[in-house]
């Protein structure tokens, strides 16, 4: 923790970055508690691109919905899916990473042509076609289908990783020893390999950011009835709205461009202090 924390202050952008991302972040959970969906979203024509005002502190959209609220809203939801996205996507790939590393062999042939396989594909529109073709079309069947396609960069890493870490000595010593494998993987190797693995998961949190609020935009993530970002964003799309109403639109896409670059900065800041020959300080 010395380590991270003097990266940071040797990096004035990085902890401010840090600041910014932990405000931003808190505060949305606290203000939702604050918002109703169903409130925020009811429909009154009256306030139809109504502008920013005490009564909507950041305007009205086409439905006199407040923008304020849905940008709380939202932006809770879309945090929530990428949190859920980068748990299990990194769950599944530090068990599977780890597994080939240490394990080698069959089971490393065996998940490394399904990764190159995976990789392969243009994940991106597959995803768009599952989630047209599914049924009965659910956020928790959304998080789903983007997890089917997210774990094997992490994989991958994970087990260039653990594949040197379970070739070293203290390993060898604790297999001579009669240690358990799994004892040996999850307590001694995967806690040399744990700072890597944060900044892969801060790093893939903002990208599962980016897909929601990037589907959503296009279509295919949350429903128009659920308040997201991308659906703000989407606005945009709309020349007229793109030129008069900008309170519409703007505040959700400086909402994306501040914690994204407030992310990448600290992922950045974690990487360094991860590696030696990186550090600043």
């Amino acid at each position: 923790m010395q380590v991270v924390w003097r990266e940071f202050i040797k990096d004035r952008i990085a902890m401010i970055s840090l600041v910014i991302m932990i405000v931003t972040i808190s505060g949305v959970f606290i203000a939702s508690l604050f918002f109703d969906p169903a409130e925020v979203m009811k429909i009154s024509l009256r306030g139809k691109y109504a502008p920013p005002s005490a009564e909507h502190w950041l305007g009205a959209d086409v439905g006199g919905s407040d923008i304020f609220g849905q940008l709380i809203i939202g932006a809770k939801n879309s945090l929530l899916i990428a949190i859920a996205i980068t748990l299990i996507t990194g769950t599944a790939g530090i068990f599977i990473g780890l597994a080939c590393g240490y394990f080698g062999g069959w089971i490393d042939n065996m998940f490394m042509r399904i990764i190159d396989f995976f990789i392969t594909l243009p994940s991106l529109m597959i995803i768009i076609v599952f989630i047209t073709i599914v049924p009965k079309y659910t956020v928790l069947t959304f998080i789903l289908i983007i997890s089917l396609f997210g774990w094997t960069s992490i994989a991958r890493l994970v087990r260039s990783k653990s594949l040197s870490e379970s070739r070293r000595d203290y390993v060898n010593a604790s297999k001579t020893l009669g240690t358990n494998d799994f004892v040996i993987i999850f307590k001694e190797v995967m806690p040399n390999i744990s700072s890597i693995l944060i900044v892969e998961a801060t790093l893939n949190f903002a990208g599962n950011i980016g897909i929601e609020t990037g589907l959503t935009y296009l279509g295919f993530g949350l429903p128009p009835s659920t308040p997201s970002l991308g659906t703000l964003v989407a606005y945009a799309n709309n020349p007229l709205v793109m030129s008069t109403y900008w309170w519409v639109w703007l505040p959700a896409a400086l909402f994306i461009l501040i914690l994204m670059l407030s992310i990448n900065y600290v992922g950045q800041a974690l990487r360094r202090a991860a590696d030696a020959k990186q550090r600043l300080g």
